[in-house]
């Protein structure tokens, strides 16, 4: 080669590739600090490129005319460069508070922007003390350098931690001082969202014991980000504020003011279904602002004494307006759904009820409060009864205890363990106990005729 001008045009990242290898020289060391280009004498950043040529080493920028041989490439020539690129950026992602910071490049982007702030002198040109970080074997005169960090290793040797292959595209991450290609670095360190389960990369929100996307972390009632904006805890749920003071008015039993979405400490109106504060409306007739006795008319608001002028008669039970059919009992106004009886509460919807004090009942709870009950069946009894051993009876239920046979105000019975028996069964008894329950309880014949009311 010292006669001849080997036309061998190639690209440098070709080269990388390519070196010759039948110049190869061992090295023992794989520190920098004695390494400087040989040109300027300067020393080296700790993932500066570095054109390394037959055992002299070179900025990639110092080479003669001062063009950078890592952009165009150059042709070989005795005695200048014949070499081959001593490349790799360092770059990582480190997981810092709440942030998995993404910050990859492209290795070939990374030989002409080193990090500036990491700059090492280095006072010597010689690469007899170099050696591969990872297998501490040296280098080939014209052989490919992996730089990074301060650190150099052959090209075969500069793979992921994990899988020990080459890193796609050149991008790669450090963590604790190991080196990972994308995929397991994710599935190593990076985290998982809660809500999607897909990795997060980039910016991480650490809440409710879990880590999530910024825009997975939402409201779980309203579906607000609540990333920028906080969250309150809320029986186990991330809510915003509003939703948090919704729930918290719900289970207090308090009202929500359906247009300012405030609590409703004291006293509130309906208007159309909804509650609201009574200071956010005025009367449809005097303009005034209404308190929370206001009524509703028609969709209208009105003040109480505007809507009593008004001469509407107002329902007994909600005192609201009675615009449609009324019922009028107990000397007061009432709508139709709301005239019930006082035990059930069912409305009567124009059947026949009892008042009693002041109130109405269903003829069931008449009876039952008020009235007198059939020992048979248990139903109130209307119209004649029987009334006999201190009880009482339907007269279509006054029969036999033992037979079942039907007595009316004719038939004479006797008293068996205080219920009716006709003569015809307790003249079936045996002798004793005749003779027992007359001992006990004094035979006595009675005569229906005196036991009716009507």
């Amino acid at each position: 080669m010292n006669d001849t001008f080997k036309h061998d045009h190639q690209h440098i990242d070709n080269m990388l590739l390519n070196g010759d290898n039948h110049l190869t020289q061992r090295f023992e060391s794989s520190k920098l600090e004695d390494l400087t280009c040989i040109r300027c004498n300067d020393g080296f950043g700790l993932n500066e490129q570095i054109v390394n040529s037959g055992g002299q080493v070179w900025h990639a920028e110092c080479e003669l005319c001062n063009k950078k041989l890592a952009d165009v490439g150059f042709l070989r020539n005795a005695g200048s460069q014949n070499s081959s690129l001593m490349v790799v950026h360092s770059s990582g992602a480190d997981i810092m508070n709440d942030t998995f910071k993404h910050d990859h490049q492209h290795i070939d982007n990374m030989l002409l922007n080193g990090d500036n702030h990491l700059t090492q002198r280095f006072e010597s040109s010689k690469l007899e003390d170099l050696t591969c970080i990872r297998c501490n074997d040296g280098f080939g005169l014209n052989e490919q350098i992996v730089n990074s960090g301060g650190q150099v290793w052959h090209a075969e040797c500069f793979v992921c931690a994990q899988c020990f292959q080459p890193f796609p595209d050149g991008i790669y991450f450090e963590f604790e001082g190991r080196k990972y290609c994308e995929h397991d670095f994710q599935v190593l360190y990076a985290p998982c969202c809660n809500k999607c389960s897909e990795f997060i990369v980039g910016r991480v929100i650490k809440a409710m014991n879990a880590n999530w996307h910024p825009e997975c972390f939402t409201c779980e009632l309203c579906n607000k980000k609540l990333a920028d904006v906080g969250f309150l805890r809320n029986a186990g749920r991330a809510l915003c504020r509003e939703c948090n003071e919704l729930e918290k008015a719900a289970g207090a039993g308090k009202y929500i003011c359906h247009k300012c979405h405030a609590i409703i400490e004291e006293g509130h109106i309906k208007h159309n279904g909804d509650s609201f504060h009574p200071y956010h409306f005025n009367c449809k007739r005097c303009d005034n602002e209404l308190t929370d006795d206001a009524r509703e008319i028609g969709g209208e608001l009105y003040c109480l004494r505007c809507h009593d002028l008004m001469g509407i008669p107002i329902c007994g039970a909600c005192h609201r307006p009675v615009e449609e059919r009324v019922i009028t009992a107990l000397g007061k106004n009432w709508h139709v759904e709301h005239f019930v009886c006082a035990v059930c509460e069912k409305p009567f919807l124009g059947h026949k009820h009892y008042e009693k004090k002041g109130l109405a009942y269903c003829e069931q709870h008449y009876h039952l409060l008020y009235g007198s009950l059939c020992f048979k069946c248990g139903n109130s009894c209307g119209g004649e009864v029987f009334q006999a051993l201190g009880k009482t009876w339907c007269v279509k239920c006054f029969s036999c205890s033992l037979c079942d046979k039907k007595m009316d105000q004719k038939t004479k019975f006797y008293e068996f363990d205080m219920k009716p028996t006709c003569k015809r069964c307790y003249d079936r008894f045996p002798t004793e106990l005749k003779k027992r329950i007359s001992d006990n309880l004094k035979e006595r014949e009675v005569d229906t005729k005196d036991t009716i009311r009507r």
